[in-house]
């Protein structure tokens, strides 16, 4: 046995990438990507297009170690770059397009981004951002003919050296992709979204993509050929990997530039869609709009993460025929690692009691190593009763390889082989994680601690509240009280106050939890993956 070693026959370096080439050969004349009204590609067809985009990006000298960053809806070339940038051997760099220009000029120098490709409609955005960069990149323009017609123009199209069309026309379809020396080689830089803390570069490998894309399609149980519909964002964590996935199962991308619900509506229903993806806000606006008076035709999978989506917007949402599967993860683990597996006898139980045990994050994915909620100064496993919360700290094949020129940050987040997230959690009896707060948003108020998580569910059952979200206010005698931000039910006959909220809350929780104010807005500030961005409204607390 001592003899048999690793050999280039069984070594060769794991890289989602071959799946596209796979995906050619298997469903070659079948549908990959939808768009609008008359974008349709095949299989051959975006294989094709990627290989010209890789093998151009070689000719005007992007390769290995250099980072092209994308700034795109969800469009096919969004899609489409996914594969392209790092088949020209390049650190894809994918940026949230709701930044402002002085952010986005900030992660192209921390990331030295030698090419930016720019979705025309985010041109403006683009161009005011590289003139403040000393050493600005190479710049590409995604137009779209049939867009641009309907009233979307670029201002300065001088900046921009080529058009993506130009690209394809130029590259080489029998270009061979550069695969990676080692799978261990970087194949994107993700930056997190920043609500609780500075954005950071976040370093994912081939290896690590290739491991957390099957295990997202094993453990949301996938099929072949299904039909993904791109609510969520691909600049949000590469679209949890399944820009990869969805060619791995030969699947069709229908792509979409906004949310909005009828249009959501309307591309469900015509194309056959079976699964989508989505921050829990999604899940509301989906449930909230008229569109959702009539159940789906055929049952639509709808895989959720982050916090817990609150039980009425659940039950709303599975009434309408959307099969909610809610999951765990972090930008630094470039997917869902941890998600509610369904135990059958969980069946026999009521709708609101199966709604409850939905909102809990779950167990790690089968292809995850080790999860564990520990307490944060002894290092010790909490006990798992449900009620001792701890940090939840990680081990596993999709875990970053570090933060981008951050040695500190990254040595402070992996400690004695465990990768410490920063969130709160409890493991109940039967072993089931369930997230009750970022480290960093817990409240402690006269010694007793709050989570807002568990406030803001209690806001979410009130039936006047649309939406809701808890922070620390300052307090002379306190230190800090629960202040809650709430937008309400649009059209209501009659609106609650602030101190109708606050008895409420007093019937449903403990005393010391009660939001001591309640603020009432038209709609509380998100980030552009949904996420309620609780460092603005902490602002706002702060300064009542």
């Amino acid at each position: 046995m001592e003899d048999l070693k690793p050999s280039a026959a069984n070594s060769l370096p794991l890289t989602p990438l071959g799946f596209l080439e796979r995906a050619a050969t298997v469903y070659g004349d079948c549908t990959s990507i939808v768009y609008g009204n008359s974008t349709v590609y095949t299989w051959r067809e975006t294989n094709h297009r990627c290989l010209c985009v890789a093998s151009a990006l070689s000719s005007i000298g992007i390769g290995r170690s250099d980072v092209v960053s994308v700034l795109s809806a969800n469009t096919p070339e969004m899609y489409e770059l996914q594969f392209s940038v790092p088949m020209s051997g390049a650190i894809l760099n994918n940026i949230n397009t709701r930044l402002d220009a002085r952010t986005v000029s900030v992660l192209l120098r921390h990331c030295e981004s030698k090419l930016l490709f720019v979705d025309f409609f985010y041109s403006d955005l683009a161009v005011e951002a590289i003139t403040m960069l000393l050493n600005p990149p190479i710049l590409v323009l995604i137009a779209n003919e049939e867009e641009e017609e309907g009233g979307a123009e670029v201002t300065e199209r001088s900046k921009f050296c080529y058009l993506y069309s130009d690209l394809i026309t130029r590259g080489n379809p029998d270009f061979k992709g550069i695969r990676p020396g080692s799978e261990w080689d970087p194949i994107v830089v993700n930056y997190t979204s920043g609500t609780t803390s500075s954005p950071k570069g976040v370093v994912h490998c081939h290896r690590g993509i290739f491991v957390m894309t099957l295990d997202s399609l094993t453990d949301w149980a996938v099929p072949k050929t299904p039909v993904y519909l791109w609510t969520l964002p691909i600049f949000h964590a590469n679209g949890w990997t399944y820009p990869w996935g969805i060619a791995a199962v030969g699947g069709t991308n229908v792509c979409v530039r906004k949310l909005h619900a009828p249009s959501i509506y309307h591309l469900i229903r015509d194309h056959g869609v079976t699964h989508m993806c989505g921050a829990p806000i999604v899940l509301q606006i989906l449930s909230a709009s008229q569109e959702s008076d009539q159940p789906l035709k055929s049952p639509v999978n709808f895989l959720t993460a982050g916090s817990s989506p609150p039980a009425t917007v659940l039950l709303r949402a599975e009434s309408l025929g959307f099969i909610i599967s809610h999951g765990y993860g972090l930008t630094e683990t470039a997917g869902v690692i941890v998600s509610c597996a369904w135990k059958p006898n969980w069946n026999r139980l009521p709708a609101s009691d199966q709604a409850q045990l939905k909102s809990r994050q779950g167990v790690r994915t089968v292809g995850f190593s080790e999860i564990d909620v520990v307490d944060p100064e002894s290092g010790r496993s909490v006990e798992r009763d449900g009620e001792t919360v701890g940090e939840i700290v990680l081990r596993g094949s999709s875990i970053m390889l570090g933060y981008l020129k951050n040695p500190i940050g990254t040595q402070n987040s992996f400690k004695n082989g465990w990768f410490f997230t920063g969130d709160l959690g409890v493991i109940h009896g039967d072993g089931y994680l369930e997230i009750k707060d970022r480290s960093k948003d817990v409240i402690i108020s006269g010694g007793e601690n709050v989570s807002s998580v568990e406030v803001e569910a209690v806001l979410y059952t009130n039936p006047a509240v649309n939406e809701a979200a808890v922070v620390a206010r300052p307090d002379e005698f306190w230190g800090e009280t629960p202040c809650a931000f709430v937008s309400l039910i649009p059209g209501l006959t009659r609106k609650p106050t602030d101190k109708e909220i606050i008895e409420y809350c007093k019937t449903k929780m403990a005393r010391y939890m009660v939001p001591k104010t309640v603020s009432f807005l038209e709609e509380l500030p998100k980030t552009s993956t949904g996420k309620i961005i609780k460092s603005l409204l902490k602002e706002i607390a702060k300064n009542m």
